[in-house]
């Protein structure tokens, strides 16, 4: 495969948008709304804040999504919508950059439109993976596109990590200040880093239409889709594992900070596992894509599943932080191979000419995932004490994704 400016501007989007996964809604967010927004509050009611919330932001995506990845096909507004809501996202991310201490309330408010540009802005970029590559090399492009976001996010990530072992060396106080700072940081980069794909990434357009008209198209297509998408057996089968399994992976990523902190850690050591799980995911995730090339996504779907599962249990056990820096570069290893082979592995089984609808759908069950995880998480926090119910809610996820998955053609 050669590599071109389209597919390198699309792929950049991962790494603009990245260091929101990372930064924001992987480390610093859950970290700094248990120490600094929701100070003194007990570990437990964090938890369930952190959890509904962001159950919230994907059940909001999750619902429009279907819809507007139809409208965007009908009229040619996916880039559109992409930039809007990454705009949206990146606003909002340097806006929490402004809640005082205690203020918890409100910075959840802002992660939630945050997150809501976040998850939105993925429906089409996701879709936009059809107009850039070739059916042969969607797992190698799909793949670069995690590689380079683990690349990226690390980057800013080791820069935040080093202000918060240093502030005085960056002019500041504390490392509340540093956090600050890092949020607003994020959401310039975001932004910054969307401008590649706005100039160079094309987007095959239907016939022009006006919006109105694109809005009846596509609620009349969503429709049809609806009624006859049990002719696509594969797509189904292939949504209903995934919705499972996704929803594993998705939690283990914004609620292992959390899990980390209610063991007692420290917080910049919980922010250096994050950084190194990043960089342990650079070169497997583009490892990961060459292996579904060689022996098929779904192998390497199984493979990622089992080390989660294995992963799981072990970390129940977990009492050192030596042991969750293992642990970070394990899941480094893995996490963005399972979403860039799915992501791959989807795209050849829907049909032509509609990746926006079926990316919409790809997605609202990715933000549905999204809702099972992090909710059954809140839920037990509030019903149980215990970090480790975590981690043990998570493991039918995994497993159930993984039996579904033997059921796709």
């Amino acid at each position: 495969m050669k590599l071109n400016r389209k597919i390198l501007a699309w792929a950049m989007y991962d790494w603009a948008n990245s260091a929101f996964a990372l930064s924001v809604l992987a480390v610093l967010f859950p970290i700094f709304l248990g120490s600094y927004w929701s100070s003194p509050d007990a570990g437990a009611a964090v938890t369930a804040r952190l959890g509904l919330v962001t159950a919230g932001a994907a059940l909001l995506v999750s619902i429009v999504a279907p819809v507007l990845g139809a409208i965007a096909d009908s009229g040619g507004y996916r880039k559109r919508f992409l930039i809007a809501l990454a705009v949206l996202g990146s606003s909002m991310t340097a806006a929490l950059a402004l809640p005082g201490e205690g203020a918890w309330p409100w910075a959840l408010a802002l992660y939630l439109l945050a997150s809501v540009g976040f998850y939105g802005s993925t429906v089409f970029y996701d879709s936009l993976l059809v107009d850039v590559a070739e059916p042969d090399n969607y797992d190698i492009v799909s793949t670069l596109g995690f590689a380079l976001g683990y690349l990226g996010g690390a980057l800013l990530l080791a820069l935040h990590v080093w202000m918060l072992r240093a502030p005085a060396t960056f002019g500041m106080e504390n490392p509340a200040q540093v956090i600050k700072f890092a949020f607003f940081s994020v959401g310039l980069w975001w932004a910054v880093f969307l401008l590649p794909l706005i100039v160079f990434v094309p987007e095959k357009r239907a016939a022009s239409t006006s919006l109105q008209k694109a809005v009846q198209s596509a609620f009349r297509e969503l429709l049809a889709t609806v009624s006859h998408i049990r002719q696509y057996r594969n797509v189904v089968k292939f949504l209903a594992a995934y919705w499972l399994y996704i929803g594993g992976v998705f939690t283990v990523i914004s609620m292992a900070a959390n899990y980390g902190q209610r063991l007692g850690f420290a917080d910049s050591d919980l922010v250096l596992a994050f950084m190194i799980t990043n960089l342990a995911g650079f070169p497997a995730t583009l490892a990961y894509g060459f292996l579904g090339k060689r022996f098929g996504a779904r192998k390497g779907i199984y493979l990622a599943l089992s080390i989660y599962v294995a992963v799981s249990c072990w970390a129940v056990f977990m009492t050192e932080i030596r042991q969750f820096f293992v642990m970070a570069i394990i899941v480094g290893c893995i996490q963005g191979g399972v979403q860039g082979l799915s992501r791959s592995y989807y795209a050849t089984l829907i049909p032509q000419g509609q990746p926006g609808e079926f990316f919409g759908f790809y997605n609202m069950m990715t933000k549905f995932s999204h809702v099972v995880g992090p909710m059954v998480v809140g839920v037990s926090a509030i019903l149980s004490d215990s970090p480790a119910i975590v981690l043990i809610v998570l493991l039918p996820l995994f497993i159930g994704g993984g039996l579904l998955l033997t059921r796709v053609d």
